[in-house]
C-alpha cells in the first residue's frame, strides 16, 4: 500500500531500522524480528507499506501485480486484475 509520507505516522520508531538498498531507495525493518515493513524511494513523496505489517483486517483489495515477470513458474495469477511485467 502506498501512502503519501505526510499521512503517515509511525509508531515504535525505535524498534525501526532502514537499510539504504541503492541511491534511490531506502527499506524499513523492525530491528527485533527482521520483518520488511516499507519500501521508500527517497525522490517520491510516498512510502510503501508491507501488507503483513498490519495486525488487524485492513479491509484492503489489491488493484494489480507488480513485477510478474519475475514470479515463480509454479505461481498461477488468475483473479483477473492487471499484471505489470515490471
Amino acid at each position: 500500500m502506498d501512502i503519501a509520507r505526510t499521512a503517515l505516522t509511525l509508531r515504535g520508531e525505535d524498534s525501526i531500522g532502514w537499510y539504504q538498498s541503492s541511491e534511490k531507495v531506502r527499506r524499513g525493518f523492525c530491528k527485533n524480528c527482521g520483518s520488511t515493513l516499507f519500501w521508500d524511494p527517497i525522490f517520491q513523496d510516498w512510502t510503501a507499506i508491507a501488507m503483513g505489517a498490519f495486525d488487524t483486517p485492513t479491509q484492503t483489495k489489491l488493484a494489480r501485480h507488480i513485477f510478474v515477470s519475475e514470479k515463480g513458474d509454479y505461481y498461477d495469477i488468475a483473479d483477473g486484475l492487471p499484471q505489470n511485467e515490471t
